[in-house]
């Protein structure tokens, strides 16, 4: 049973009398935090008081009166200003820890109504190697994918890669200029990655040196009006502080921009051989550009250079996906919508919704100063204009009723003109959502880099979790009483389950609004808040039924009665019968954390649990039959929620 979603059904129906939006208040009915108060916990009391102009702790007596839970619960309780703390019966737990023992579904009920959801994740550029900037889209993408599914959502996955931007400019003049005929025979992408670092470097050396000088000149200005303020404020004017203060972080981070620009251009110069060609190739951004829009324009030496490059680039970013385990349903890259642009922008205008301004065609959306360019004064169509043509595909062509873009939060401004130019352009029966997230940082708690600078790639950083993990399996292994249990190709395949799952538990168990600091120790701890942890936890609990050669399958199908005697065996089978609350919690929030979260307390129960009661030593054999379905439902509810997370588990480790 979807529990959460039953009592928050009840408290609706007591609610109706009093209010009309009850939904708002429903949903603060919630797990209790601490098992004192009960199992669940309802809030809603004190703000309705102040709705209603009554007491809280009477509203909360006149709910707790209407509300029918006898079949469920305990009589409720009210404590303090309001709170109503919930119990479940000790009989109807039981009862339905038991239906758990052979539910496919562990307990939760499919969504009557699906819903089409479209998730856009991942997206990297091609030709470009993935890095560590494209896994939290990827990995929150996914789990979406997966969580949604098993909702009874329809679900497609789409990864809209940009395979039509201005990098494959940058890779065509660096083919013409700078290419090793010999690597790109041997190694395509490899080559075609270092021309475009080549590139970039180059144009990126002179844009740094134009720009420069300008920021130098602003910093010298704004630290003279600090000087100005701090005298003002020596002066006993402090009334200044509030300014001064501003103006002093604006010169900090422009003093730090100078300072990265510096050290740029500095590694450019004394390299004998950049230093070289940023000489000979002053214009080579401006080339790059005429070379991108030759692509767009049709050009047929770069139209067959781009689909000689395609390929090989695809092939090299599904290579990551199939070590990740991510698949997606639609990869219809920019290029797919090129030929929708022009019909975007003609439509906006004819609906009176994009006018010109400067050259530009635009949408001005009410609130915001910053036009939403769809055409530029070049002629040039913007990613706003392949976002709404994407919107109108997957819409009209899909029938999709939600659109979620798994998309880091720095782009934020960009989706919600986005949604609202979607809106007013016709689709405003669609449900958008951005799904936000913060930053991976390194241990200086700047954007994760490698020690000379670079951006981490992907395939490096999953390469490293599994050589580190392995370490940990060989060590654990060898160190076991009666000696290593694992042969190679086992080792190996633990090894690859724990360091890609460590990965992504790494990602996933953090709030993803918030930036997060990457640490190998803590992503690979055999205990604490890990994929580890609880890899280990499941590998622990088939190993009991090893030991006492239970066949899992046949203690299901005898159907044992669920005995929960102990009060740990109790908050075991509390946690067990979440399972259903957990998804449908992260699948309403978009928030994989919410099932980490509960994976985590589930194993801490099954561990707590597991140190109190005996369970192949329990001479009763029924309460030894209770206590292994126990465990079997343990094993069963982390396997599901770990996949979920697109996470394996080991038989052994």
């Amino acid at each position: 049973m979807n529990l959460l979603a039953e009592l928050r059904r009840r408290f609706q129906q007591a609610l109706d009398h009093l209010v009309d939006d009850s939904d708002v208040y429903t949903s603060m009915v919630r797990p209790a935090q601490d098992a004192r108060f009960g199992d669940y916990q309802a809030n809603c009391a004190m703000p309705l008081g102040k709705i209603l102009g009554r007491n809280p702790r009477d509203v909360a007596e006149s709910l707790v009166a209407s509300l029918k839970v006898d079949d469920l619960c305990e009589p409720p309780e009210v404590a303090g200003p309001g709170f109503i703390n919930l119990k479940l019966h000790q009989e109807w737990l039981a009862a339905e820890t038991a239906r758990l023992v052979d539910d496919p579904r562990l307990g939760h009920q499919a969504v009557e109504d699906p819903l089409h959801y479209v998730i856009d994740f991942s997206s990297p550029n091609v030709a470009k190697p993935m890095h560590v900037g494209h896994l939290r889209s990827t990995v929150i993408g996914d789990a979406l994918v997966r969580v949604l599914g098993f909702q009874g959502q329809r679900v497609t996955g789409d990864n809209h890669v940009g395979d039509w931007g201005t990098q494959f400019g940058m890779i065509i003049q660096g083919y013409r200029q700078f290419l090793d005929a010999d690597a790109y025979a041997e190694d395509a992408v490899g080559e075609l990655a270092r021309l475009y670092r080549l590139v970039s470097r180059i144009a990126g050396y002179h844009e740094t040196s134009a720009a420069l000088p300008g920021q130098r000149s602003r910093w010298q200005e704004r630290q003279a009006e600090l000087g100005r303020l701090e005298e003002m404020i020596a002066e006993g004017d402090k009334s200044r502080k509030s300014a001064a203060k501003k103006l002093r972080a604006e010169v900090a981070g422009l003093a730090e921009t100078i300072e990265a620009a510096e050290v740029e251009l500095a590694a450019v110069e004394t390299d004998e051989h950049l230093a070289r060609l940023a000489d000979q190739h002053p214009e080579i951004a401006e080339a790059s550009r005429a070379e991108t829009a030759k692509l767009h324009a049709g050009d047929p030496e770069n139209r067959a250079l781009w689909e000689e490059f395609l390929p090989s680039c695809l092939e090299a970013m599904d290579a990551i996906y199939r070590r990740l385990d991510v698949e997606f349903a639609e990869r219809l890259g920019e290029s797919y919508y090129q030929p929708m642009l022009a019909d975007v922008v003609e439509s906006l205008e004819q609906r009176e919704l994009a006018r010109t301004s400067e050259g530009a065609v635009c949408v001005f959306i009410e609130g915001n100063d910053a036009p939403f360019i769809v055409r530029k004064s070049d002629g040039a169509f913007t990613y706003a204009t392949t976002d709404l043509a994407t919107i109108r595909h997957r819409v009209e062509q899909q029938q999709a009723d939600v659109i979620l873009y798994v998309v880091d939060a720095r782009q934020g401004e960009h989706f919600r003109l986005l949604f609202d130019t979607a809106r007013l352009w016709g689709f405003a029966e669609t449900e958008f959502t951005h799904v936000s997230f913060g930053t991976v940082l390194g241990e200086d708690r700047r954007p994760f880099k490698t020690r000379s600078g670079d951006t981490v790639g992907l395939e490096s950083l999953l390469d490293e979790a599994v050589v580190r993990a392995r370490r940990i399996v060989d060590e654990n292994d060898d160190a076991k009483p009666e000696g290593p249990e694992l042969d190679e190709a086992t080792r190996a395949a633990v090894a690859e389950a724990v360091g890609i799952g460590g990965i992504k538990y790494a990602d996933l168990h953090h709030n993803r609004d918030s930036d997060y600091q990457f640490s190998w120790d803590k992503m690979l701890a055999t205990n604490g808040d890990t994929a580890t942890y609880m890899q280990y936890a499941h590998a622990r609990i088939l190993g009991i039924f090893r030991r006492g050669e239970v066949d899992r399958e046949t203690l299901r199908q005898g159907g044992p009665l669920i005995v929960l005697g102990d009060e740990v065996e109790r908050a075991l089978a509390m946690a067990l019968n979440r399972f259903a609350d957990a998804i449908d919690v992260t699948a309403t929030e978009c928030r994989p954390n919410v099932l980490t979260q509960y994976l985590f307390e589930t194993a801490n129960a099954f561990s707590t649990f597991y140190n109190a009661c005996p369970v192949l030593k329990e001479p009763d054999a029924g309460r030894r039959d209770s206590r292994l379905a126990l465990c079997d439902l343990t094993a069963r509810v982390l396997a599901r929620g770990l996949s979920l997370l697109g996470i394996d588990v080991c038989e052994q480790m």
